[in-house]
């Protein structure tokens, strides 16, 4: 077992790299030399409890937390990372947005779950999905990808609080909102209080033996609103649970036609978790786009459309 500064100073490296801090920089921050900082960083320094402060002060985090962190990597626990060679390049996006962008908010959001598993460990003993239902989970992570969006993207809070979630204004004052939205449940379709066109992110996820999680499959894609000639939506409705008496709120679901235009705009997938070979699809003009993971590459060379697969 490494020494505990050696420890430490891995940490402190690993969550200024994931911060995207220079050595300078955060050294900067911290009130000391970088050359120092760097000496602390590879073991080979002593330091007091209150230069570890300044140092957990510039990363954005407690003192705790940093320690807690290094000492969880140090036994093989670290936050999961998005692995970009899963990216489908031509997968048309919001304007503005990149696979760069999208990749920061995916292991900004993994990293968050990650950093509160590892305080709850340390006070409680429990990772966050042992402390609330499904539903409420994945909707905190649906609200950390969004805040990490606001962060990383030219996409911002939509602080009117109404759909959609984020909003982004270009340079001729042209606005496109986003609505996000996460699940556990790998080939869903999209879910929605509204039903409102526009465009729509799916972000699937998994657990890892630690509880952490880490994205599988990513889907973008504009909808058509449930009051458009050819909708994309279908209304659910608000159903009362037997079990518990409790009425669900009213919600609009994709239909198979827009479920397909998710599933097409699959920007994100990973083949270990995602088999999507008996999905269904349906497309109105029965052409399946070349950026889509259903297209054949000889599909070019067809004289007539596609069929649709059901």
């Amino acid at each position: 077992m490494p020494k505990s500064q050696e420890i430490i100073g891995r940490g402190i490296r690993r969550l200024r790299e994931a911060g995207r801090l220079t050595l300078e920089k955060c050294a900067e921050k911290a009130g000391i030399t970088y050359q120092y900082l760097s000496s602390l960083e590879n073991g080979h320094e002593n330091f007091s409890i209150g230069v570890l402060e300044q140092i957990a002060g510039a990363l954005g985090c407690s003192l705790q937390h940093l320690v807690n962190v290094a000492f969880a990597q140090a036994e093989g626990v670290s936050a999961p990372t998005i692995d970009r060679n899963h990216f489908k390049a031509g997968v048309p996006l919001p304007p503005g947005m990149t696979i760069e962008h999208l990749e920061s908010a995916l292991n900004q959001t993994q990293r968050v779950i990650y950093q509160i598993n590892s305080n709850l460990r340390f006070t409680v003993g429990k990772v966050l999905r042992n402390l609330i239902q499904g539903n409420n989970f994945s909707g905190l992570v649906s609200n950390i990808l969004c805040d990490s969006l606001s962060e990383y993207s030219p996409y911002k809070h939509n602080h009117h609080q109404k759909y959609p979630d984020l909003v982004f204004i270009d340079e001729k004052g042209k606005k496109t909102g986003l609505e996000i939205k996460s699940t556990i449940n790998i080939g869903k379709g999209g879910e929605s209080h509204n039903g409102h066109s526009g465009w729509h992110l799916i972000a699937c996820y998994q657990f890892d033996q630690a509880s952490n999680i880490f994205f599988v499959h990513v889907q973008m894609a504009t909808l058509n609103g449930h009051r458009h000639s050819e909708p994309d939506w279908k209304y659910l409705g608000s159903n009362v649970k037997e079990e518990t008496g409790s009425q669900r709120t009213e919600t609009y679901i994709t239909n198979l036609y827009g479920t397909t235009r998710l599933r097409d705009g699959s920007v994100y997938l990973d083949p270990s978790f995602v088999n999507y070979s008996r999905w269904r699809q349906s497309r109105r003009d029965e052409v399946i786009p070349k950026w889509s993971i259903f297209h054949e590459p000889s599909s070019h060379s067809r004289k007539t459309p596609l069929k649709r697969r059901r």
